[in-house]
C-alpha cells in the first residue's frame, strides 16, 4: 500500500494513464491529485470524465484552472436565467456560450474561458447540463489534503499552504487563504508552510528558466532548515511537451519520496 501525488495534468490524459501503469496503481494504494486537471492540454474532456468516475482511493484537490472552469460555468448559468434555454440542447448551449463571450468582450474586467476549454467542450458536443455536472464535482473538491507519512505531517496543495494571512502585505496580495492555496508561487516556499512538515505542490512549472522552482523539468525540492519544512514542486510542465523537451508528468511516492516520470 503506497501513497502517490500527481499535479498539473492539464488535459494530458494519455500521460496520466501511462503513469498509473508505471507505478502499478492498485486498489490498496492512494492517489492524491493536486489540481489543474484541465486547460492547455489535448484531452480535457477525457480528464473531466475521469474525475467523475475516480474511485474512493483517488483524492482530488482543486487547482486554479479548475476554479476558473467553475467560474466560467457559473457566469454562463447567470446569463442562462435571462434566456429561455434548454440545458441539454447543443444548439442552446452554443447560443449561451456566444452570449457570454459577447458580454466578456464588452467588459475588460470579465475573464471568460481564457484557455478556450469551454469552447472546445461545446464544439465537441457537450451540453450545458454536462458542463454544470462537472462544475458541481469540482466544487466538492477540497483545497488541500493533509496526512501523516512516516510520523511526519504531509500537506498536499495545488500552489502553497499557509495557516493564516497575518500581515497587511499578504492580505493585500491574497483575498483569502483559498487564493493562496491555488495561486501562490514564491510565497508558498518563502512564507508558506508549517513547521516540521512536508509540503507537496505544483502550479509553478519546473521547466521555465527564471522561475523560482526551475529545475530543468525535474521535480524541485527545497529544505527550510530553520523551520524544518521540506518543499516539493512536482509540476514538470507535462502540457508543454510539444515545445519543451524537458517537460514531463511527474509523480512522487510519499513513503520513500521516489519520483517517477512519464
Amino acid at each position: 500500500m503506497s501513497s502517490y501525488v500527481i499535479s498539473d495534468i492539464h488535459g494530458c490524459y494519455d500521460e496520466l494513464q501511462k503513469m498509473l501503469e508505471k507505478i502499478q496503481f492498485g486498489d490498496g494504494d492512494t492517489l492524491i491529485c493536486a489540481g489543474d486537471y484541465i486547460d492547455k492540454g489535448p484531452k480535457n474532456a477525457d480528464m473531466l470524465e475521469w474525475i467523475m468516475r475516480a474511485p474512493a482511493n483517488v483524492i482530488l484537490i482543486r487547482g486554479n484552472h479548475d476554479e476558473d472552469f467553475v467560474q466560467n460555468i457559473e457566469a454562463m448559468r447567470i446569463i442562462s436565467y435571462k434566456m429561455d434555454l434548454v440545458a441539454d440542447s447543443r444548439k442552446d448551449t452554443k447560443m449561451l456560450y456566444n452570449a457570454m463571450s459577447r458580454l466578456a468582450c464588452r467588459d475588460d474586467s470579465v475573464r471568460f474561458d481564457r484557455c478556450g476549454t469551454v469552447c472546445e467542450l461545446i464544439e465537441s458536443g457537450y451540453t450545458f447540463s454536462q458542463l454544470t455536472s462537472w462544475t458541481e464535482r469540482i466544487k466538492r473538491m477540497p483545497y488541500y489534503y493533509d496526512m501523516e507519512v512516516n510520523d511526519r505531517k504531509c500537506i498536499v496543495v495545488h500552489a502553497g499552504y499557509i495557516r493564516k494571512l497575518d500581515t497587511l502585505e499578504l492580505k493585500a496580495k491574497y483575498s483569502s487563504r483559498e487564493e493562496f492555496y491555488m495561486n501562490a508561487r514564491d510565497d508558498g516556499y518563502t512564507i508558506g508552510g508549517i513547521c516540521h512538515s512536508t509540503i507537496i505542490a505544483g502550479h509553478t512549472p519546473t521547466v521555465k528558466e527564471g522561475e523560482f522552482a526551475w529545475n530543468d523539468g525535474q521535480v524541485f525540492c527545497m529544505y527550510d532548515r530553520d523551520r524544518d519544512i521540506l518543499f516539493y514542486d512536482i509540476d514538470c510542465g507535462c502540457w508543454m511537451r510539444s515545445t519543451r523537451k524537458n517537460a514531463r508528468l511527474a509523480c512522487i511516492r510519499l513513503e520513500d519520496e521516489e519520483v517517477f516520470y512519464v
